[in-house]
């Protein structure tokens, strides 16, 4: 997720947990607590993008480190601004429940987390929630701003547990929708004959109502758009194949090993300007519910790596105008 979700949505757990011993301090320490894991971002100084693009959600976003650094922290807290009256297991809950939070939330966007680091490099992805989703965000950013000017116990616990309700309430919402989009899908592809291996369902950018579907055959993908609202009994697939054959002459690429575990399989291959370019499908294609044939968010020059910096970012709103929002408004209004 989003570092502004993590802030409020830490903020207001901390405030859950200490809130009444520990005043808007809670805010603070809850804001940090849970934005701890993304501390991983420090080593992008040092490393090569594609080796930051492993390393990020990797140990700090694992179990094993939550295990490790939830009592490390709880014992810190515990010592800092003696004397107070909350107890070492309270201090422990607190921690512990900010990190599995980190943890949860970026689990169900496209990137993944390596919950099981360094035993396992496998990126746990559930594919419900857009990395950024204004609809979940705003709840616990005003109860967060909110608290920060309000008095009353009981009303600061009120807004407190309608905020952290209103999560939960949303992502079972996303979960929800995939299940009906997921279901239509199977459907589609039986109804069709369509053949495939694998696939993923995913969000577009900013909304649980349009969901990006990808599915894998032995040459390419067949990629379309599905909205929850759609009644009719087929989806509009456009094929992009995967051009494995464009890869020999830098088959040897340390870079394209990383990419190769970085997108976990879902890849295609194209020339620009004659410069082989590496796409991840799994961060959606630029505008694609309004030009099926566009081209894809996560786009990796092989032979051009200097101009790789912030290649996670740098597509992800590319070609957005007026139409191209409207589109997606009456894309998600159903077909």
């Amino acid at each position: 997720m989003d570092s502004i979700t993590h802030i409020v949505l830490g903020a207001c757990i901390g405030e859950l947990f200490i809130g009444k011993k520990a005043g808007r301090r809670a805010l603070l320490m809850g804001a940090v607590a849970q934005s701890l894991p993304d501390i991983d971002f420090v080593a992008s100084f040092w490393m090569s993008p594609t080796r930051d693009l492993i390393a990020h959600r990797g140990i700090t976003h694992s179990l094993l480190f939550v295990l490790l650094v939830t009592p490390l922290l709880a014992w810190l807290a515990d010592r800092w601004r003696r004397p107070h009256n909350i107890t070492f297991s309270t201090w422990l809950w607190f921690f512990a429940v900010e990190l599995l939070t980190h943890l949860t939330l970026d689990s169900f966007n496209a990137y993944g987390t390596g919950l099981l680091e360094p035993f396992s490099r496998r990126r746990y992805a559930m594919h419900a929630m857009f990395v950024a989703d204004p609809l979940f965000t705003i709840v616990p950013t005003i109860v967060a701003i909110a608290l920060l000017f309000m008095k009353s116990d009981y009303k600061r616990r009120r807004w407190t547990v309608f905020a952290i309700g209103w999560c939960f309430f949303y992502l079972a919402i996303d979960v929800f929708n995939k299940a009906i989009v997921e279901g239509a899908v199977k459907r589609v592809t039986k109804q069709h004959n369509i053949e495939y291996r694998r696939y993923f369902i995913t969000p577009t950018p900013l909304n649980n109502l349009l969901w990006y579907v990808v599915l894998e055959d032995d040459k390419g993908y067949h990629i379309g758009y599905r909205s929850v609202f759609d009644t009719k009994s087929n989806i509009d697939f456009a094929y992009f194949k995967r051009n494995d054959s464009l890869l020999n002459p830098v088959k040897d690429l340390e870079e394209l090993k990383d990419l190769f575990i970085f997108s976990q399989g879902f890849y295609t291959i194209e020339k620009e300007d004659n410069v082989l370019v590496f796409n991840d499908l799994r961060f959606g294609q630029r505008v694609g519910w309004y030009k099926p044939n566009a081209t894809f968010v996560f786009h990796y020059y092989l032979q051009r790596p200097y101009d790789n910096n912030l290649v996670v970012q740098r597509g992800r709103f590319a070609n957005w105008d007026k139409a191209a929002f409207l589109s997606m408004l009456h894309r998600i209004k159903g077909e």
